[in-house]
């Protein structure tokens, strides 16, 4: 089972969030702790949260998204439901246009990753990773932030920088709007640049684990990982590290479908 914190994460929806859709049955935990009050979720769950996020992009009513939930358990019979909406959302005013298009491509989406879901992986591995001299710069804000602060750090240092960015994430759940990041590159040596700071990363033991595709997929992943955490009865600790190996550049955003990511998951006690 998954504490709400490591679920927040898998799903992408805040523990506040996770505890409002419990209040209204629509993500109802496995079990709850009758001492301490705390939630626990399995892989059902999982996947209930993965077709809950998708109705709630298209602003389904919360009292139709239950009925819906409650009705279907196969991917198939939610695609159909979409299709409909689709095509009924056409026949209305031009408003409603942008949202049929949304509606178009995470149908897709869903398509998409039951392929990706079939394919090959290489694995969750263990491994010690050394410690590491990065430029980084520490803020709160979206994930899709850290593209103007890698850039910073890149036009700042330049041919300083020796190795692939990554961020770190210093939350335990997943957060929409003030997530706590830090932006990192590394670097060869340490130079004194105003806004960015330079330190040594320290190492340790890690579950890591290569993501292949869009970062929408990453929580697949990270279930994989968590999953391998809790079978060895390991602690994982924060900040957990997102290393983009290859991704979009500084201009173009390249086809998602390529993009790669080593995950790494930091272990107590290592």
């Amino acid at each position: 089972m998954f504490t709400i914190g490591e679920f927040s994460r898998i799903t992408g929806f805040s523990i506040k969030a996770l505890r409002l859709y419990h209040e209204k049955g629509l993500l109802v935990p496995y079990t709850v702790d009758a001492e301490s009050g705390y939630r626990y979720y399995n892989k059902q769950n999982i996947e209930r949260a993965r077709v809950l996020k998708i109705l709630l992009r298209f602003e389904f009513p919360l009292a139709e998204i239950k009925e819906l939930l409650d009705d279907f358990s196969e991917d198939a019979d939610i695609v159909d439901e979409l299709e409909k909406r689709c095509q009924a959302l056409q026949d209305k005013l031009r408003h409603y246009r942008k949202t049929v298009r949304m509606l178009e491509a995470l149908t897709d989406q869903i398509k998409e990753a039951r392929i990706m879901k079939d394919e090959p992986s290489e694995g969750v591995v263990e491994k010690v990773i050394p410690e590491l001299l990065v430029a980084g710069i520490r803020y709160k804000g979206k994930y899709s932030d850290c593209g103007k602060y890698f850039g910073k750090i890149f036009r700042k240092l330049g041919r300083y920088c020796s190795g692939k960015p990554f961020n770190l994430y210093y939350d335990g759940e997943y957060k929409e709007e003030d997530a706590d990041i830090e932006s990192c590159v590394p670097v060869r040596e340490a130079k004194e640049i105003p806004g960015i700071t330079i330190r040594t990363l320290p190492g340790g033991k890690c579950i890591s684990l290569i993501h292949k595709g869009p970062y929408e997929e990453l929580g697949r992943s990270y279930e994989q990982i968590f999953t391998f955490i809790k079978e060895e009865n390991y602690q994982s600790v924060i900040p957990s590290r997102e290393i983009y190996i290859k991704g979009p550049g500084m201009i173009f955003r390249g086809n998602p479908k390529k993009y790669i990511t080593e995950i790494q998951v930091m272990i107590a006690g290592s």
